[in-house]
């Protein structure tokens, strides 16, 4: 059973300033006391396999306002931080922060930090920005980061040093796993120094991977974005003879912006993703396959996600190494299903006109749209909440349709997947018509005992 306990940095004797709004608010189907707990699974059937008793099944904290908090306001210190890679609703967050930070608890300052963690080390010379509600007003209207990001690890001993020195006792981290094992980090080297520092943390990642959370922010805005992508090709697929259209999309081991997108619309013919292996030769295979679609109907849709079909890439040439965060680099699996699926084509006597896009930056740099902007609103103030609180080392994160803390260890500790045995890839079946297995490759037994976490969205 995951540990699921909350880390404080003591008992919380302040009265808070928003304590009158919760003297007449009651649990609710809508609403969570503080003193209320949340299941971590609500399937009975899981449970009982588990052998645990139904009263007793694993809960989380919920978030919200406490009547008691940690920190005095007039005295409190607040950094922010975003790291990794771009996503929609990023300044939406910063936003979101600075603006319950100053307004409902009447924090007076409020510092951002530049380029991702890179912004706490001396030897890179960032400059810091004042955080005022004044200057996020606008911040949302534009995509990116106003904050900059950047990957990569730095050292933890480093950034308590700069926390240190300006006197911070509140971070927020905006970022994904890596980032979140980096917040992690401080706050154990916080600790370590017996600094009463909170470290709080609001996953990011477009590809909705983190588990024990519905969605993360900004992915509806990404696989809709990533929908109107399959629909150009599409057009483009149909307005010529032989069209083949081919989409590739973010998700290194994830494929949930593949399916929904694909879902968004009906207009792919296949689907490909990191959880179902698949093959391209033999009868039964993907380029067959493909050929059989644009004799049918005289053209074909393909969407892949970026992380699937790694084990059909060999080639030294194509991809190799890792990135500044760690993370082996892909090899391009869409520029490779490009060239095999044309030279399967013209071998089977058809001239094929082929149209690959992969739109994956282009979405990662948008505004988010009107839902995201609202989820990452309610994410920044719950984490307002648990930090003023004395939350530390956690996330905030909604799980059927309850917000709650997180220990950023649990967080970090797997990836949310499809279930290839899930109704959400079921759905995406129904939705292409596409066999169940491609090319002969069975989904393995790894897929097979997903467990509660996976096939979330």
């Amino acid at each position: 059973m995951p540990d699921l306990s909350i880390a404080t940095l003591g008992p919380a004797r302040i009265d808070s300033p928003l304590a009158g709004m919760l003297d007449a608010s009651r649990t609710t189907e809508h609403y969570v006391n503080e003193d209320d707990r949340v299941l971590l699974d609500d399937t009975l059937a899981l449970a009982s396999a588990r052998g645990v008793a139904v009263d007793e099944l694993p809960s989380l904290e919920p978030c919200g306002p406490r009547r008691r908090i940690f920190f005095d306001p007039s005295k409190t210190r607040v950094g922010i931080v975003t790291c990794g890679g771009l996503c929609p609703g990023m300044n939406d967050v910063v936003r979101g922060l600075v603006r319950n930070l100053t307004y409902q608890y009447g924090v007076r300052r409020v510092t951002g930090f530049r380029n991702g963690y890179q912004g706490f080390i001396a030897s890179y010379a960032h400059d810091i920005v004042e955080l005022t509600p004044d200057t996020v007003a606008e911040i949302t209207v534009e995509g990116g980061t106003v904050l900059g990001t950047s990957r990569g690890h730095q050292d933890p001993q480093e950034i308590v040093d700069c926390l240190e020195r300006l006197n911070i006792n509140m971070l927020f981290v905006v970022g994904g796993d890596g980032s979140m094992r980096g917040a992690m980090r401080i706050a154990e080297v916080a600790a370590e120094r017996e600094l009463k520092i909170s470290v709080v943390g609001i996953p990011k990642t477009i590809d909705n991977d983190i588990p024990y959370i519905d969605q993360s922010f900004g992915f509806q805005t990404a696989f809709s974005r990533a929908a109107e992508s399959i629909r150009a090709v599409n057009t483009e697929a149909k307005s010529t003879p032989n069209g083949v259209g081919i989409v590739k999309l973010m998700g290194r081991h994830s494929g949930f912006i593949a399916a929904y997108a694909a879902l968004a619309n009906h207009d792919a013919d296949v689907v490909l993703i990191p959880e179902v292996p698949f093959g391209l030769d033999g009868p039964d295979g993907l380029l067959e396959y493909v050929h059989r679609r644009v004799r049918e109907r005289g053209h074909a849709v393909v969407v892949i996600a970026e992380g699937a079909g790694q084990e059909l890439l060999t080639s030294p040439t194509i991809g190799s190494g890792t990135d500044a965060s760690g993370n082996t680099k892909l090899r391009d699996i869409g520029t490779h299903l490009r060239d095999r699926i044309g030279e399967h084509l013209e071998s089977a006597g058809i001239t094929p006109n082929i149209r690959y896009i992969d739109p994956s930056y282009a979405i990662r740099s948008v505004p988010a749209n009107a839902y995201d902007k609202a989820l990452c609103l309610r994410l920044a103030y719950n984490a307002v909440h648990a930090a003023m609180a004395g939350r530390t080392s956690m996330v905030v994160g909604r799980l059927r349709r309850r917000f709650v803390h997180i220990p950023m260890s649990l967080a970090v500790s797997r990836r949310n997947q499809i279930d290839p045995h899930g109704d959400l890839w079921m759905s995406v079946l129904e939705a292409t018509g596409q066999p169940a297995t491609i090319g002969g490759s069975a989904i393995g037994q790894d897929h097979r005992d997903i467990g509660a976490v996976k096939g979330v969205a």
